[in-house]
């Protein structure tokens, strides 16, 4: 049984949760994710259940690690824990969703101690070849909080019995055991190649919660590169290359005189 804990989220784009932990309480997390913590708290850092799934865990993209924070105090203690890029905390109340959860491969950013953190492999040969991030997700189980963080703005959509609904597969954040997943060709031979959205979308049926994220972090690394990319080759020119950034950003209408 999960311990129950108490907690508190802060900020807008840049978001933390603050857990309050009774005396024994704990509550599990993300090598790195600890903000800080009160005096009273310990750390413990292991595999989370032994070499296996510390092993599991390398297979989602997370750390082989997960740390441990124990309330050993008379009073009542708190510890914080900050979201990694630009986006929101969602709590689970696991209770209330059937005792399971299914989110993506690095969604999640710290639960109540007895929450157990495992991986789930899609059941379809087309997700598992073409899903890109939902090929492995993480499966979080029991009857307490958890905490996963989604970039951008997020989604609760909530799916009928045989409702289908389709997505970009880094915009899912996470769902319910019941929603089916698989992945299906876009369609379309200008939508293939000229569409931008690549070739394979995600199809989720219902019944079930789907959780949905504007600015997926691969989508905001990609940018990010693309950028870094440009600046560095408008170092490289100097002077001589001033005339063609100028004329390249009347082209693309960033420079207006």
């Amino acid at each position: 049984m999960a311990d129950i804990i108490d907690y508190k989220i802060f900020g807008d784009d840049m978001q933390l949760v603050e857990i309050e932990l009774d005396p024994g309480e704990g509550c599990r997390a993300e090598v790195g994710a600890m903000m800080y913590m009160e005096n009273d708290i310990e750390m413990q850092t292991n595999t989370g259940g032994g070499l296996f799934k510390g092993f599991k865990r390398m297979l989602t993209g997370d750390s082989f690690f997960i740390s441990t924070f124990l309330q050993n105090g008379q009073g009542k203690g708190h510890v914080a824990f900050g979201a990694p890029y630009p986006g929101k905390i969602i709590p689970l109340p696991l209770n209330e969703l059937g005792g399971e959860f299914l989110c993506q491969k690095d969604a999640f950013l710290c639960a109540a101690q007895g929450i157990d953190i495992d991986i789930a492999f899609t059941k379809k040969l087309g997700a598992g070849l073409f899903g890109g991030e939902g090929f492995i997700l993480q499966r979080l189980t029991g009857d307490g909080l958890a905490f996963v963080h989604a970039g951008g703005t997020v989604i609760e959509k909530h799916l009928a019995p045989g409702e289908r609904f389709r997505v970009d597969t880094g915009c899912l954040v996470g769902m319910q055991p019941g929603v089916d997943f698989d992945i299906k060709f876009v369609g379309g031979f200008k939508n293939a190649l000229f569409g931008g959205e690549g070739l394979f979308l995600a199809e989720l049926t219902g019944p079930g919660m789907v959780y949905l994220q504007s600015l997926p972090f691969s989508r905001l690394a990609d940018r990010i590169m693309a950028a870094a990319r440009s600046g560095n080759r408008g170092e490289s020119k100097g002077a001589a290359g001033l005339g063609g950034d100028i004329l390249g950003g009347l082209i693309s209408g960033d420079r207006k005189f």
